[in-house]
């Protein structure tokens, strides 16, 4: 099978459909048919279903996709590293982001980047915790934004430390003399929250601080989560990078005992990156170290 083989079944799979696979490889269809055909036949398995709504991964094909993105992955690899020899910085870099990091860092990180490597190309994908740690690890992108406590066992090189908030609508009565709410004042009271996989270092502080909380409303999103505390359905954690700009009325509040969540950039193997992988992972780090709060 060749390399181009290899990108029309990655195209298909992350399309799912032979047309538009068509479309972005400037293909035609005949031609996508024909190689995964091919592929289909030195393999000896079916790697897709086909039916009237698309293209779907049939379970071989769901279990070679994450070794094809490694070829292409190297291929890609090799291809920068020549381009270094001749003094070129040349590549894509495909980078996995959760949706505070996108919003806060993502937009300067590209513009910074693109003024200094005009010809890297920075593809972003942004998703929960759980989605970039699966990205990482099947090389769908190259590095990822991730907090520690959701790294597993990837290794994550930490540069930012973002203290958690407890958020309440205007009217919550606290003890004003009080800047800090305290783990007793919240005991009691009705929670709005996430799914572990948005944040789970919310879902560590509640269980470490014996906080049984209880609550009618379960949500991904963080700006949802801001609008129903704003409407009075009750109080929430936040990262303080998620309030940065937030435009609804609530109020914001310090934690005893406080809370952080450590943000880093996490990749299969800091020792084996390609070069442009390298230069805009090192880019990060150095752009952001003036926030570094550890």
């Amino acid at each position: 099978m060749t390399l181009l083989t290899y990108q029309v079944f990655k195209t298909v799979a992350e399309m799912g459909s032979f047309h538009k696979a068509a479309d972005v490889l400037g293909l035609t269809p005949s031609a996508i048919s024909h190689a995964i055909s091919a592929m289909e036949k030195e393999l000896g398995f079916a790697v897709l279903t086909r039916n009237k709504s698309g293209v779907a991964l049939t379970n071989y094909g769901e279990h070679i996709l994450p070794y094809v993105n490694a070829v292409l992955n190297s291929d890609e690899s090799l291809q920068q590293v020549v381009a270094e020899y001749k003094g070129l910085k040349t590549g894509t870099v495909k980078v996995g982001c959760f949706s505070s990091a996108c919003t806060t860092w993502i937009p300067g990180m590209i513009k910074s980047f693109e003024e200094k490597y005009p010809a890297i190309k920075i593809e972003v994908f942004e998703g929960t915790y759980d989605d970039v740690r699966y990205w990482i690890k099947n090389g769908i992108v190259d590095f990822g934004f991730l907090s520690a406590s959701s790294a597993g066992d990837l290794p994550i090189e930490i540069f930012y430390r973002d203290p958690l908030l407890c958020i309440t609508p205007t009217d919550f009565e606290k003890d004003e003399t009080k800047e800090k709410i305290t783990i007793d004042e919240m005991r009691d009271q009705h929670f709005v929250v996430q799914r572990e996989s948005t944040d789970a270092d919310i879902q560590n502080y509640l269980r470490s601080n014996s906080l049984d909380i209880q609550t009618s409303y379960h949500v991904v999103d963080d700006l949802s989560t801001i609008i129903m505390v704003a409407s009075g359905f009750g109080i929430c954690i936040m990262p303080e990078l998620v309030m940065k700009d937030i435009p609804y009325d609530v109020k914001q509040y310090h934690m005893d005992p406080p809370a952080y969540r450590e943000i880093g950039l996490a990749c299969l193997n800091p020792a084996f990156m390609a070069p442009a992988v390298r230069t805009l992972y090192q880019h990060v780090i150095k752009e952001y170290s003036n926030t570094l709060n550890l």
